[in-house]
């Protein structure tokens, strides 16, 4: 059996500001520097959603890139894109909106539905800047 990966490209736009609120404001403006701007801060995001698995026999397909695309509009394009993370997003409720837990929480969020494709969640890579992005597995 053959396994191949296939990735989606999506992009959004969003305001956040890292904070623990464990911290007073003098601790995280510490850690967080400008990042903890009071006044949020955004960026536009590019998402990556590998997905692996077998080639279909009957449509040459791993999965089905539009239902794909479909699934990661609905579970999180369209939660994220144009809002802001600490305030607006359930599945972002009680996170640090870090990079590393975005990627987390958008790898739950799509987990069970690319299951239930028959595919296996592979990776989620998040470009935060074009100098900086993470990459999660899963594990």
């Amino acid at each position: 059996m053959k396994i191949v990966s296939v990735t989606r490209r999506e992009r959004f736009s969003a305001s956040h500001r890292l904070f623990n609120p464990n911290w007073d404001d003098e601790k995280n403006e510490e850690i967080f520097g400008k990042c903890s701007n009071k006044n949020w801060h955004g960026h536009n995001y590019i998402l990556y959603i590998t997905v692996s698995g077998v080639v279909v026999n009957e449509t040459g397909y791993v999965i089905d890139l539009k239902k794909l695309s479909d699934i990661i509009k609905e579970k999180v394009i369209n939660k994220l894109d144009h809002a802001n993370l600490n305030l607006e997003v359930d599945f972002m409720k009680d996170t640090i909106t870090s990079a590393e837990n975005i990627a987390i929480k958008i790898f739950q969020e799509l987990d069970n539905d690319i299951k239930n494709l028959g595919c296996k969640l592979q990776k989620v890579k998040l470009e935060e800047t074009e100098n900086n992005y993470v990459e999660y597995y899963g594990q």
